[in-house]
């Protein structure tokens, strides 16, 4: 079969909850589906929805803070754990065999130097011999943009996080 990747990235909020639909609608066809998040904490709410709906789910550590606000020490243990949680979904792949595999923050960790691209492309190549594939985050590298055969961009054009400076809101961000 000819699976395609699915790149999702910019500024605008919707990127995960977009591929987490694309989940959702391969479960509802009785589809195996795995969800691989990087960067992020593991307590959205869509991957306990998705995981009572038998998604497999694989989350990374999560990494303290931002990217940009970590000295050299951390940004090399975030991204060693990081790269190594890449290195975990590879190897499992192949052996859950889904339909669909998500690779949450993927974009994100390639773009913060969290994962190398060299990685990041060789588990995108290790997802797509098993199912649609689908890439989210901020900042895709051209490497992905290049490869893929959907590209969805997200625009910010307005939220209350910035007109409000109202913070993430449980249900609606997160």
């Amino acid at each position: 079969m000819n699976h395609k990747l699915h790149i999702y990235t910019g500024d605008g909020k919707g990127k995960t909850t977009a591929a987490m639909g694309l989940a959702l609608r391969s479960l509802g066809h009785g589809n195996r589906v795995l969800v691989a998040q990087f960067l992020k904490d593991g307590k959205s709410g869509e991957l306990s929805a998705l995981a009572a709906l038998h998604a497999d789910i694989m989350t990374a550590p999560p990494v303290p803070g931002f990217t940009f606000r970590m000295n050299d020490n951390e940004r090399a243990s975030a991204a060693s754990e990081q790269t190594e949680f890449a290195r975990q979904v590879m190897a499992r792949i192949p052996l859950l065999n889904p339909d669909t595999i998500i690779l949450d923050e993927l974009n994100t960790a390639v773009s913060t130097h969290m994962i190398d691209l060299d990685t990041a492309l060789a588990l995108i190549e290790v997802a797509l011999r098993s199912g649609e594939t689908v890439s989210t985050g901020r900042g895709a590298p051209q490497a992905f943009l290049d490869r893929a055969d959907y590209i969805s961009r997200i625009t910010a054009e307005r939220h209350p996080y910035k007109t409000e400076k109202l913070p993430a809101r449980k249900g609606v961000e997160w």
